[in-house]
């Protein structure tokens, strides 16, 4: 889906990179507190990769946006990392804060909402901080490979334009 959504398999792939680490930090979270990998925790690791991947999409996407309107890839992924701090900050200290009380769970089904609350507690603090070091560096570093998306539509337009100033 990602791979049509952005037409290339390079963002995709950007994105895609911090979702293991994402998960890596779900399963740290699990071994410091002596619980076990089970279907609860497993439910917030799925739960997890959503939260690790709209992350990057949110950076990915505005730096395309930003290379759409002409800028270099440096400065792109620049701005859109700045830009996207906050709401990016945002939703992943809401969810976090959300979170605590189930990881705090104690009583009747206590076990299962403390092992949800632990995966992503653990997991979307260490994919906040992931991505937003990790997908501006491996964007600098694929995207050269790629094009603006609208880079086709531009020269197309300028080469209209260019053939309607020699005919006029």
């Amino acid at each position: 889906m990602l791979a049509a959504q952005f037409e290339s398999f390079v963002h995709p792939a950007t994105i895609i990179t911090t979702v293991p680490l994402a998960v890596g930090g779900g399963l740290i979270g699990l071994a410091l507190t002596g619980m076990t990998l089970n279907l609860y925790s497993q439910i917030g690791i799925v739960m997890l990769v959503g939260l690790a991947a709209k992350n990057g999409i949110l950076i990915v996407e505005f730096a395309n946006q930003l290379r759409d309107e002409g800028l270099e890839i440096v400065e792109a992924i620049q701005q859109a990392a700045t830009r996207r701090l906050r709401p990016i900050l945002m939703t992943s200290i809401a969810t976090v804060f959300g979170a605590v009380p189930l990881a705090l769970a104690g009583g009747a089904g206590g076990g299962a909402r403390s092992a949800i609350g632990v995966v992503i507690v653990f997991g979307v603090t260490l994919a906040t901080l992931i991505t937003l070091v990790l997908i501006p560096v491996i964007y600098a570093r694929l995207a050269r490979y790629t094009g603006s998306p609208e880079a086709v539509s531009r020269k197309l337009k300028a080469e209209m334009k260019a053939q309607d100033s020699a005919s006029g």
